[in-house]
């Protein structure tokens, strides 16, 4: 098997798999009213809502548009930074949850967009120079997207224990 030939089957794989979890995560929240959404049923007091635009902003813009685009963070919420930790969590009330989810899907449209445009092997156009003193290594698009993947996939199963909490609704039924 040539170099490109698997290099295009590694880049299918990944970006399949993140392109499902994305899917799952939409499911997680779908037909839940607006007060669901936005309904807090464990202690550290986070909500659906809230983690769909932590994924918009703390993974989709933020990993790919920013890291691996180049684009500025001029999406972060005012006044706040990346290091604020719940910075990218917070939905104003005057915020609809359908607003917040189309902003997920406009994100990963961005997103893939991004991704597209470069190969696996990209290095970051923006990387932070906090990484190394936190032992964090960025070195490509690679890197990148499985690190997106995986966060993507464990909110994906907290979406799943709230979802369940909330409703009743199971993802997996056992």
């Amino acid at each position: 098997m040539g170099a490109e030939v698997h290099a295009g089957a590694e880049r299918d794989l990944l970006l399949g798999r993140l392109a499902g979890q994305r899917r799952h995560v939409l499911a997680a929240v779908d037909g839940l009213s607006d007060e669901q959404l936005r309904r807090s049923v464990l202690p550290s007091g986070w909500n659906p809502v809230g983690l769909v635009r932590h994924l918009t902003l703390g993974l989709e813009r933020y990993w790919f548009g920013t890291v691996m685009g180049g684009a500025p963070l001029d999406y972060w919420p005012a006044g706040l930074g990346p290091d604020d930790g719940a910075a990218d969590w917070r939905v104003g009330d005057e915020e609809s949850p359908a607003e917040v989810l189309e902003e997920y899907r406009r994100a990963i449209e961005a997103s893939d967009a991004v991704i597209a445009s470069l190969e696996l092997e990209a290095p970051p156009a923006l990387p932070e120079p906090w990484w190394p003193d936190a032992g964090l290594s960025f070195p490509d698009l690679r890197s990148v997207v499985v690190h997106v993947l995986v966060d993507t996939a464990t909110h994906a199963g907290h979406l799943d224990a709230v979802r369940e909490l909330i409703d009743g609704h199971q993802h997996l039924v056992l």
